[in-house]
């Protein structure tokens, strides 16, 4: 459980969400210098290597957090410019293991990373306070706000750096 949640599971703050917005959001603005920073020491070596028996490559976690986060921030707009919209879900074991995740250089995912967050954190930081009550439908969990969306994705930033930091422990 410690390898697989190294920063814990997810959790959201639903009792005072405006009192950890900022801290998310500038958590997703952030998190791509976190990212390079942890992942641009890595060898090819280390790149290869699972963060856990049975868990993806330390390449495949970087190219998984740009599909997801592109994802995201896709979404944010969607929930912004829709009314409460049902997001199409995706196979994230699947798209880990199509060839440009095993085998692409990190740095394009690094790179995307950094323009996707630039957007996404602009954006967020210009929003209303009613914007982050906004809703939109996933088909498995079921309605989520804005205020959700950007806890859990200032969450599963932490979440992967901290499963990339295993592997650089590991000094392979």
């Amino acid at each position: 459980e410690a390898l697989r949640y190294p920063v814990g599971r997810f959790q959201v703050v639903d009792d005072d969400r405006a009192s950890v917005r900022p801290a998310s959001i500038a958590s997703i603005r952030q998190f791509p210098e976190a990212l390079r920073a942890v992942a641009t020491p890595l060898t090819e070596v280390q790149l290869a290597t699972p963060y856990r028996e049975g868990g993806w490559t330390a390449r495949q976690v970087i190219h998984h957090v740009a599909d997801s986060h592109v994802n995201a921030y896709v979404r944010t707009r969607w929930l912004l410019t829709e009314d409460r919209p049902t997001i199409k879900a995706y196979d994230e074991k699947a798209w880990a293991e199509l060839p440009d995740a095993a085998l692409a250089p990190v740095e394009i995912s690094l790179a995307l990373l950094a323009a996707v967050h630039q957007r996404w954190a602009t954006l967020l930081e210009a929003l209303p306070e009613a914007a982050f009550a906004r809703e939109l439908v996933h088909p498995d969990r079921g309605p989520m706000s804005l205020d959700t969306l950007v806890q859990m994705y200032a969450w599963h930033g932490r979440h992967h750096v901290a499963h990339l930091g295993i592997v650089a422990g590991s000094r392979s």
